[in-house]
């Protein structure tokens, strides 16, 4: 019989919690006061016991670490046996992962190894009796589909980004850790990892900046995409790309924001030069705020822009940047 705590998996990088997983906190508290439970938290890598403290001070009760230099870069297989073995330490009712690109690899080999019922970015759970409820956009945004998963097993979601806001944290919290040892098969340890190559530009991701700066093909070349990535380092944020840009060249597909790319829902989305072709919509929308600068005032994207500017995005983003540093100075 589980008990009605929900856990966390607090995805790190580089001993840095992805702030998701703060998120996910918030959400597990509120559900826990449902189920008569507690929020906890599992954090998997290398060296990363003095991460408890941080997400006590998020909410965690407890908190459950696999440490180990096996686990120092993430790999599929070992990181899935990790938090199956911490799942079947804290025994929980409901698992809440970040839909990131480690969260949508981990999750679905966690929930076969463990025979759970499983829901993939969802931006709202709520509970119904026994059963958790899951709600997410489908059909490029068109639709809403819910998803009723079974109290009866281990129930696993995946929640997208930004979808809930943390909790202020409370310094001084602390949490009880329970430290879990990994046991690896030979099959979990048959990929090495040598290396991880660097992009080079030093600007995050476009799935985990809470602010993404995208350009679209009217930036005419790679070397003019040099003015959002200023911008984007002024803002700590991520540089994004239609797939218009990406298809000529002008950016990596890895940057590519779309139903074809990459869906993110940062705190702010800036488009500079994007038209707003339905597939990228789909893969923006869900943005807290989004600004939109385009020459084309019938263009569909300000239909989705909370403010929009009708300008060249040339003669508009490099004084923008170069205010914003003066007021970091």
């Amino acid at each position: 019989m589980s008990t009605n705590n929900i856990l966390v998996f607090a995805e790190q990088r580089d001993g840095i919690i992805h702030s998701a997983s703060y998120q996910l906190l918030a959400i597990a508290a509120k559900l826990a006061t449902q189920t008569g439970g507690q929020a906890e938290a599992c954090v998997i890598g290398s060296g990363i016991a003095d991460l408890s403290t941080k997400l006590a001070a998020y909410g965690a009760k407890k908190v459950y670490t696999v440490d180990d230099p096996e686990l120092k870069m993430y790999r599929a297989s070992p990181y899935a046996s990790a938090l199956a073995s911490a799942i079947d330490a804290a025994d929980p009712k409901i698992v809440l992962v970040p839909t990131t690109f480690m969260g949508k690899d981990i999750a679905p080999r966690v929930a076969a190894k463990k025979r759970a019922a499983i829901a993939i970015d969802a931006t709202e759970v709520k509970l119904d009796g026994a059963d958790l409820i899951a709600e997410k956009p489908m059909y490029a945004g068109k639709f809403s589909g819910t998803f009723k998963l079974s109290g009866d097993r281990l129930q696993v979601v995946t929640i997208r980004t930004n979808a809930y806001s943390a909790n202020e944290p409370q310094q001084g919290t602390t949490a009880e850790t329970q430290s879990i040892s990994l046991s690896l098969t030979e099959n979990d340890k048959r990929l090495k990892i040598n290396e991880i190559a660097a992009t080079g530009s030093g600007v995050k991701d476009v799935t985990e900046g809470d602010i993404v700066v995208s350009g679209g093909r009217a930036l005419k070349s790679e070397e003019n995409f040099k003015i959002l990535y200023d911008l984007a380092e002024v803002l700590d944020g991520a540089v994004g790309a239609s797939r218009a840009a990406c298809d000529a060249g002008y950016q990596s597909h890895t940057r590519q924001v779309g139903l074809t790319g990459k869906v993110v829902t940062p705190k702010l989305y800036i488009a500079c030069g994007i038209d707003g072709a339905i597939q990228h919509l789909a893969g923006m929308r869900g943005s807290k705020v989004i600004v939109a600068i385009n020459t084309k005032k019938e263009a569909p994207i300000f239909k989705v822009a909370t403010y929009g500017c009708v300008a060249d995005l040339f003669a508009l983003v490099p004084p923008l940047t170069e205010e914003l540093k003066k007021s970091n100075e």
